[in-house]
């Protein structure tokens, strides 16, 4: 099995602003925008503190009706669904490649990552509380069941033809990875926890920003994932300087390039239950 940390939603680059963080600490991964899309920011449900077109809107300057790029797609609930919806999540391009040659697929786990901030209503808006500090932090995840190229995909399940990489059927290297119906680890049933879904409220589990950093993309991580002497290291991240141990386990200065990193649970024994740390929060 491989664990990939996945960055999605919105950023300084994509969006321009970070996720929120509400105050009783659910969390809502903002889509990014993407005009070629058929889903607008308005049609995506939020919750009961907020719409997502309100967010955008308040918080990145957005119009609600502009387009929205609902990837990774993992709440049943977000949008209106075909019979036969699952959860899925495309890639193409580049980030594609590098899955492909990590030979990423079934029975994987997908980490989706990304920027987040605490907000607070200010009058009639959400906006980021003063002196609160950007974070990288997981909010969902994906286990994959089926690999399938847009190109490949059957004409007759329509259920997710309004995914927004289907608006790229030109690119051949552009996959959709699709959900389990139930997390298995070591080939056993998980009970309690789904394929795939989202955490709506912050742990500090899920947090991966060193604690009190300006920079979030300094990491505190297990000491285990230190490269030491693996076959193998978490890709993009070969160059040992970036690794620093401390009392804690060790520090990791990610790297800004890339979205997907995967580490292989072969060369990490550790790593599968430090996933299932992870995942139990969201049955908690």
């Amino acid at each position: 099995m491989k664990i990939i940390l996945s960055r999605k939603g919105f950023d300084s680059s994509s969006g321009g602003v970070p996720s929120p963080i509400f105050p009783d600490g659910r969390m809502l991964s903002l889509p990014i925008p993407d005009r070629a899309s058929i889903v607008k920011y308005n049609e995506i449900t939020g919750n009961s503190w907020a719409t997502i077109g309100d967010l955008v809107e308040q918080l990145a300057g957005i119009p609600q009706t502009y387009h929205a790029h609902l990837d990774p797609d993992l709440s049943d609930c977000s949008f209106p669904r075909a019979e036969g919806w699952r959860p899925i999540f495309g890639q193409a391009g580049s980030s594609e490649s590098h899955l492909r040659n990590q030979s990423v697929g079934l029975g994987d786990v997908f980490l989706f990552f990304g920027l987040f901030r605490r907000v607070e209503m200010q009058g009639s808006e959400w906006k980021y509380i003063r002196g609160s500090k950007p974070i990288h932090t997981i909010f969902g995840w994906l286990q994959v069941a089926d690999r399938v190229a847009v190109s490949d995909w059957p004409t007759t399940d329509r259920w997710a033809q309004y995914h927004p990489h289907f608006a790229r059927k030109e690119n051949p290297n552009n996959v959709l990875y699709v959900a389990a119906d139930r997390l298995r680890l070591h080939g056993k049933n998980c009970l309690g926890v789904a394929g795939a879904g989202t955490f709506h409220s912050f742990s500090p589990l899920l947090k991966l920003t060193v604690p009190d950093s300006n920079r979030p993309g300094l990491w505190s991580l297990p000491g285990w994932f230190h490269p030491g002497n693996h076959a193998s290291i978490l890709s993009y991240h070969r160059d040992l300087s970036r690794w620093q141990r401390c009392e804690s386990g060790v520090t990791l200065s990610s790297v800004s390039r890339g979205q997907e990193f995967v580490l292989d649970c072969e060369d990490y024994p550790e790593a599968t239950e430090w996933l299932w740390s992870i995942l139990r929060c969201s049955s908690e």
